[in-house]
């Protein structure tokens, strides 16, 4: 999972600013900042903080997305 949020991450850094501030209702700097956490600061990851956002954040966010992506 850890691996798949980092990704998720990335790609969340190439969005366009405009459609960041378009879309304020997602917390991109917070997907960003997960990333960089992620990938810095391996060793001491909170595993239990990543399993609450797999669980509970990722499928809000992919609902959202989905969302999106039906206005555009």
């Amino acid at each position: 999972f850890v691996r798949s949020l980092e990704i998720i991450g990335e790609a969340v850094k190439t969005i366009p600013k405009q459609v960041c501030e378009q879309y304020r209702q997602i917390e991109w700097n917070k997907i960003a900042g997960m990333r960089d956490k992620l990938i810095h600061h391996y060793f001491s990851v909170d595993y239990d903080l990543v399993w609450d956002v797999v669980e509970n954040h990722i499928p809000k966010l992919k609902e959202t997305i989905k969302l999106i992506l039906n206005e555009e």
